[in-house]
């Protein structure tokens, strides 16, 4: 099975398993999705995660997290920037996500960062997903 958007299908199975309150996930690895899983893990939305490798590119396995009485950190993920449909920000039209609450993910000429970083570096992107 082939897959057109492996960054959406990384968010879906993130979202999947925690609305299932799974203790963790494995997704395909690759470059951006350890850079996307790293910044989930800067911010707070997931306890850890880790390249295991297997003869073929790597799993990369992503461990949730919740808070002491089992509620989910992860309220919400979506997919904003598609194959189909490209969205991209100027640096000073970069998204707020609730106000400053979510976190938006961006793909810049600097690589892979939050919408806080690039505010501050003053540098626009491909807005690739919001987080709340």
């Amino acid at each position: 099975m082939t897959v057109t958007d492996p960054i959406a299908e990384m968010l879906t199975r993130i979202r999947n398993a925690n609305q299932a309150k799974k203790d963790r996930v494995d997704i395909p690895s690759s470059k951006m999705k350890q850079e996307i899983a790293r910044i989930l893990k800067e911010e707070g939305y997931i306890k850890n995660f880790r390249v295991i490798s297997d003869r073929r590119q790597g799993i990369l396995r992503i461990y949730l997290k919740y808070t002491s009485k089992k509620e989910k950190v992860i309220s919400g993920i979506k997919r904003i920037s598609k194959p189909s449909l490209k969205h991209y920000a100027k640096a000073s039209e970069v998204p707020r996500v609730l106000g400053g609450l979510g976190v938006a993910i961006l793909s810049t000429s600097q690589g892979i960062m939050t919408d806080k970083e690039a505010r501050k570096r003053r540098i626009g992107g491909e807005v690739i997903c919001h987080i709340w």
